[in-house]
């Protein structure tokens, strides 16, 4: 091959030097003939090696059942490739070309080689992002951060081309530079310090599975609250409710406190966790005739006439007298609302049955007495969820007032809007 580049680019300098133009002239318009000359031929080599491999890798795309070729023509891998070859031409050629101008043909050849080691690290790039893009239409990985190990892999492939890159310009063995890095390695480990923890953290987060693409989660130190969209080495990306984006540092993953909320998602059912106030003073015992009045309300009919023989039999045999209400059992209108809101719950064709359905009293506060709903509802979507949850506190608000109860709200100044 080297004598086939000779008899290309030998031509020029004699033909030159029988016109008589000079030594001088003669080299310097040699030079500019083929440069010239050389960059013709790579570009024709360029221009049919690109048409080939494109064309034999579309091709072959269409004809192969799996996606991964077709991702490489996403990405241009044969386009890259096709670079190589015009390249490798000009390399060999550079020495001959400049064999007169020594000086010139190392810094062309060192410029040459260094293009060579980036186009070879460019290559590998679009390699890996495609086998990214098929990976993540697996729903296998889908979930896994592929993101984090290919910027690993790559970020070690650049340290290497970067080592490469230095010796060919400063003319260093390249086993030395290693023995170099090793020496300086503390100092890397300094500047590459969020990038380390970044890649620990994302190896963490992967094998202890604490989130995956796609999960809800809920991190109130970065005001994040929506969907992981993004795994990568150094961040993790959320795509919030409200449309905007939330990039959170990976290393936060393992050193914070986050919520996910995989769980909920992949169980039965929603849980709704909520209370309303009850005024305390507005809490009494029910009379004969107020009970003969509720027995009106279906939900709790049944329930008022069981319980009502069940107070009066025992209230009979241990002689209680009922000329007070306070002695012996009776019901109160609070206890019978909570029967009315468990009954209620129970037919809600919004609540997951299966799950647990409570409706309960929690401890007395100084504003009144917590009345909780805690059930599922069977529709874990957002919007549905929520309507669903209003559904049935619109439902307690309104029935409220049929017990003879009353909900607590703080009270306002209304004399002039100012607390003094």
């Amino acid at each position: 091959m080297h004598k086939k580049l000779e008899k290309i680019f030998d031509w020029c300098y004699p033909f030159l030097k029988k016109l008589e133009l000079g030594e001088t002239i003669s080299a310097y318009l040699s030079l500019f003939v083929n440069i010239l000359l050389m960059s013709i031929i790579a570009y024709i080599i360029y221009f049919i090696f690109r048409f080939i491999l494109v064309t034999s890798m579309v091709v072959l795309a269409k004809k192969t059942k799996t996606k991964f070729d077709d991702l490489l023509v996403t990405n241009k891998t044969a386009k890259y490739i096709s670079h190589l070859i015009p390249l490798l031409f000009i390399y060999k050629s550079v020495p001959i070309i400049l064999k007169n101008f020594v000086y010139w043909e190392s810094v062309f050849g060192k410029l040459v080689g260094i293009y060579i080691v980036l186009l070879s690290l460019w290559i590998i790039k679009t390699i890996f992002h495609a086998l990214r893009d098929h990976l993540k239409q697996n729903p296998s990985y889908s979930d896994k951060p592929i993101d984090s190990y290919i910027q690993v892999i790559m970020i070690v492939l650049w340290i290497f081309g970067l080592f490469i890159i230095i010796s060919k310009i400063f003319d260093i063995d390249t086993g030395k530079m290693l023995g170099a890095f090793g020496a300086i390695s503390a100092i890397i480990i300094l500047i590459f310090r969020d990038t380390i923890l970044g890649f620990v953290a994302s190896v963490q987060v992967s094998l202890n599975d604490m989130v995956r693409i796609g999960d809800w989660i809920t991190f109130d130190k970065f005001g994040a609250d929506g969907d992981v969209i993004e795994i990568n080495l150094a961040t993790v990306k959320v795509r919030n409710f409200d449309n905007t984006t939330t990039t959170i540092p990976t290393y936060s993953m393992i050193s914070d406190s986050f919520r996910n909320w995989r769980g909920m998602l992949d169980s039965d059912g929603r849980r709704i966790k909520r209370h309303i106030l009850i005024k305390v003073n507005s809490i009494r015992f029910l009379t004969e005739t107020e009970l003969e009045e509720m027995k009106k309300i279906q939900l709790v009919a049944n329930y008022i006439e069981n319980r009502q023989r069940e107070i009066e039999k025992y209230n009979a045999i241990h002689n209680i007298d009922k000329s007070l209400l306070v002695n012996g059992r009776n019901m109160t209108n609070f206890g019978l609302f909570r029967k009315y809101i468990t009954q209620y719950l129970i037919q809600h064709p919004g609540l997951n049955q299966d799950m647990i359905l409570l409706c309960r009293q929690l401890q007395p506060t100084a504003n009144g007495i917590p009345l909780e709903i805690y059930t599922f509802s069977n529709d874990k979507r957002f919007e549905n969820y929520e309507y669903i949850m209003a559904d049935i506190f619109d439902h307690i608000f309104a029935s409220i007032g049929f017990f003879d109860l009353e909900i607590y709200e703080m009270p306002s100044d209304k004399s002039d809007g100012f607390v003094n």
